[in-house]
């Protein structure tokens, strides 16, 4: 202890053959310890310049590819009270299977002959439409017929004044005759009178030219009346052609009015028809919506109206089904600061409730029990959570998802983002920096975010 004698015990060697000195004395311990220590140091180190794949977590469910795929509610397209049911819970439908029969609540539907009164209607309603053709059809032949016998009177009427007219011109002439008559009588008798006061002439002779003059004066006023008459008389031969013309017109107006009026009626019979039909039809549509149907094949999930006379209303929902063929993907949500580093097309790996999984999101082909995913489609608005919605379908190239999956498992997954040195990803992690932004091709990456 005291180091007096040049001899140690260290050298004994036999002594370390005994567990009870081995145990008391730990001279190698120093040692020892500094060796782990030293190594441990140089392993961690090793470890910080091992590569990590840089990620974005995310949760969410799973659910179809397509909408049509996913479970739906059948609504009631109408109103009704619930008669009976064909199907039960779990039962496998197919397009078409009547599921729910449902009869009317409404009183405008009550009666079973509806149909049958609306033909009657619609027949009743054909039988006035042809008696306004054939009324229609009867006035266009009295509109022609008046339109010809028009024509033929004023064409007589038009004769008339043009012999009247002629008449009238032959009375001028004859008067113009009778005039130049009485010019002559007059200057006879005007000689006969000078030289009968010459005593010349004999009163016999002077009386004989009187009555002459006195005889053309006399053809002259009569010749000026009939003048006179002629012209009164073409006159009112052109009073009765506008008479006729405004007759016929008259006629032939209220005959097109009569007509326009049965066209009317006819039209208005028309479009009643057209109604009526339109109205067939709906009861006909109507009635086929009393049989709720399944519009594609799938299970029935579960009945949201049970009861045997329960009332549904217009759009509620009756039973939901789950649709038998089924494209698996997964929707998982990302912080929005995360979204402009997912791309399409990429590739993500998902953890599934119900299957144990040993994750190392740095070191994906050192994971167990992930399965492989693309990225399908990317929500261009926020959700109502305020995260972002990312659509992931199965990874071909990778192993197939889990038959036994159901839609609306819990889902966990992680976008594989830029492979970078652990220490870097320590040194971002404590900084609070985003993920390397990459373009996504998975070969040229561009280190935008360790550039700032």
């Amino acid at each position: 202890m005291l180091n007096i004698s040049p001899n140690r015990i260290e050298d004994i060697d036999k002594m370390y053959d005994y567990d009870s000195f081995d145990q008391v004395y730990k001279a190698r311990s120093a040692k020892k310890i500094a060796y782990w220590i030293v190594g441990i140091l140089i392993s961690g180190v090793v470890i910080l310049f091992l590569p990590w794949t840089q990620n974005i977590r995310a949760e969410g469910n799973l659910t179809t590819l397509r909408p049509s795929q996913r479970p739906q509610e059948i609504h009631s397209t109408i109103a009704g009270r619930i008669e009976a049911w064909y199907v039960n819970e779990g039962d496998t439908v197919y397009v078409g299977d009547t599921i729910v029969f449902l009869s009317e609540i409404k009183d405008a539907y009550f009666d079973p002959e509806l149909i049958a009164r609306i033909d009657m209607q619609i027949e009743a309603k054909l039988g006035g439409i042809e008696a306004y053709t054939n009324k229609a059809e009867a006035l266009a032949g009295q509109i022609r017929a008046l339109e010809a016998t028009r024509a033929l009177k004023v064409s007589q009427a038009i004769n008339k004044v043009t012999q009247t007219e002629l008449k009238v011109q032959s009375d001028s002439i004859d008067l113009v005759a009778e005039v130049i008559a009485l010019d002559i009588a007059e200057i006879q008798f005007a000689r006969a009178d000078t030289l009968f006061k010459q005593d010349l002439k004999s009163r016999a002779d002077w009386e004989e030219k009187r009555n002459k003059m006195m005889e053309a004066k006399a053809k002259f006023i009569s010749q000026q009346n009939k003048l006179d008459g002629s012209k009164q008389e073409l006159t009112i031969v052109k009073i009765d052609q506008r008479n006729v013309l405004n007759d016929y017109q008259e006629k032939i107006a209220k005959a097109n009015s009569d007509r326009q009026s049965a066209l009317s009626d006819l039209f208005a019979a028309q479009g009643d028809v057209a109604k009526l039909r339109n109205q067939r039809s709906n009861y006909e549509v109507r009635v086929g919506f009393r049989y709720i149907t399944a519009p594609q094949e799938g299970f029935v999930n579960k009945a949201l109206k049970p009861g045997i006379g329960e009332t549904v209303k217009e759009g509620e929902a009756i039973v939901s089904i789950v649709p038998i063929e089924q494209q698996q993907a997964a929707e998982i949500f990302v912080r929005p600061v995360d979204v402009p580093l997912v791309l399409k097309g990429e590739h993500v790996r998902l953890e599934f409730d119900g299957w144990p999984a040993l994750v190392f999101s740095g070191w994906p082909n050192t994971s167990f029990g992930t399965f492989g995913g693309r990225v399908f489609a990317i929500e261009n608005d926020i959700s109502t959570n305020g995260l972002y919605r990312i659509l992931i379908e199965p990874d071909p190239e990778d192993e197939p998802w889990p038959i036994q999956l159901r839609v609306g498992s819990g889902v966990r997954g992680f976008a594989l983002l830029d492979d970078v040195p652990l220490w870097y990803e320590l040194w971002r992690q404590l900084n609070g920096f985003p993920p390397n932004y990459y373009t996504g091709n998975g070969t040229d990456k561009a280190k935008a975010g360790k550039g700032k």
